[in-house]
C-alpha cells in the first residue's frame, strides 16, 4: 500500500461504494493540498455528499484507501475515526443541524467545548465567530427564533470555531437565496483562506464551483476530470476576515 503525496494533506485512490447495490462511487481518486479550495461539481444524485462522507470517515467505501496528513483513515476503527472528525475535521451541510436548547452561541462554541477548552474562553471565541458571520447580535437566541439564514451562519460559525484542517460543506447554501448565499460563501472562503484552512466544497452550482481553485466533476459517482478556476474567481475570496 503505496503512501500518498507529502504535500497533500487529504488524499483518496480507487473510492468505491454502493448503496443498496446502487453505484455512488465508481475509482474516485484526488488529491487536496493544505489550504486548497477544492469544489467538486455535479447534478444531485451523482455522488458528492458519499465522497465528502467517505473523505472526512463518516463513512467506509467499499474500496479504495483515504489518507489523511499520510495516516490511513479508511482502517481506523469508528471511535477513531470519529475522534478524527471532532478533533482535526467540520462539516457544514445544506440544513443546519443546531442543538435547540441551545442558543447560538452555545451551539457555536461546542467543538470547543467537547475538545476541554474552558467554558469563558470557548464564549468569547464563538462570539467572535459570530460576529465575522453577522449573527453577533442574535447569539442569545435559540434556534427556534433564528432565521434560516441566520441557522446556516450559526452553523458555519460552529464548523469554523476550532479552525479545522479541513472543513467539509456539503451544498452549504443550498437553502439560502442568491444574495445570501453568495455572502455567506465569500465569508466562509475568505476565513478559510485566512487560516488556511482545506476546503471541500460540494455543490451542483458552477457559479459556486469557480470560486474554488479548482473543481473536480463528478458524474454518475465517476470523476470526469479537473479543472482549475480563473484567478479572478480565486480573488474574489481572497480577503482576509
Amino acid at each position: 500500500m503505496a503512501a500518498p503525496p507529502d504535500n497533500d494533506v487529504l488524499w483518496a485512490r480507487s473510492l468505491h461504494h454502493a448503496h443498496r447495490g446502487s453505484p455512488a462511487l465508481v475509482g474516485v481518486s484526488l488529491g487536496v493540498r493544505e489550504g486548497e479550495i477544492l469544489s467538486v461539481q455535479g447534478p444531485r444524485g451523482c455522488g458528492k455528499t458519499t465522497l465528502l462522507r467517505c473523505l472526512s470517515g463518516q463513512l467506509v467505501a467499499d474500496e479504495g484507501e483515504v489518507w489523511f496528513n499520510g495516516a490511513p483513515v479508511h482502517t481506523l476503527p469508528a471511535l477513531h475515526r470519529e475522534r478524527l472528525r471532532r478533533e482535526h475535521f467540520a462539516w457544514i451541510g445544506a440544513e443546519p443541524t443546531l442543538v435547540p436548547e441551545l442558543t447560538a452561541w452555545e451551539n457555536a462554541a461546542l467543538p470547543l467545548l467537547l475538545r476541554g477548552v474552558p467554558h469563558r474562553a470557548a464564549k468569547t471565541t464563538a462570539l467572535e465567530w459570530l460576529d465575522r458571520l453577522d449573527v453577533g447580535p442574535v447569539a442569545r437566541t435559540r434556534p427556534h427564533a433564528l432565521t434560516q439564514a441566520q441557522r446556516q451562519r450559526t452553523a458555519t460559525a460552529r464548523a469554523l470555531v476550532a479552525e479545522p484542517a479541513v472543513l467539509f460543506a456539503d451544498e452549504p447554501t443550498a437553502a439560502l437565496h442568491s444574495a445570501e448565499a453568495a455572502q455567506l460563501l465569500r465569508t466562509v472562503l475568505a476565513a478559510a483562506r485566512s487560516h488556511r484552512i482545506t476546503v471541500l466544497l460540494a455543490s451542483y452550482d458552477p457559479d459556486v464551483a469557480a470560486l474554488a481553485d479548482r473543481t473536480i466533476p463528478l458524474v454518475d459517482g465517476r470523476r470526469t476530470g479537473s479543472v482549475t478556476a480563473e484567478v479572478e474567481g480565486r480573488a474574489e475570496c481572497s480577503l482576509s476576515v
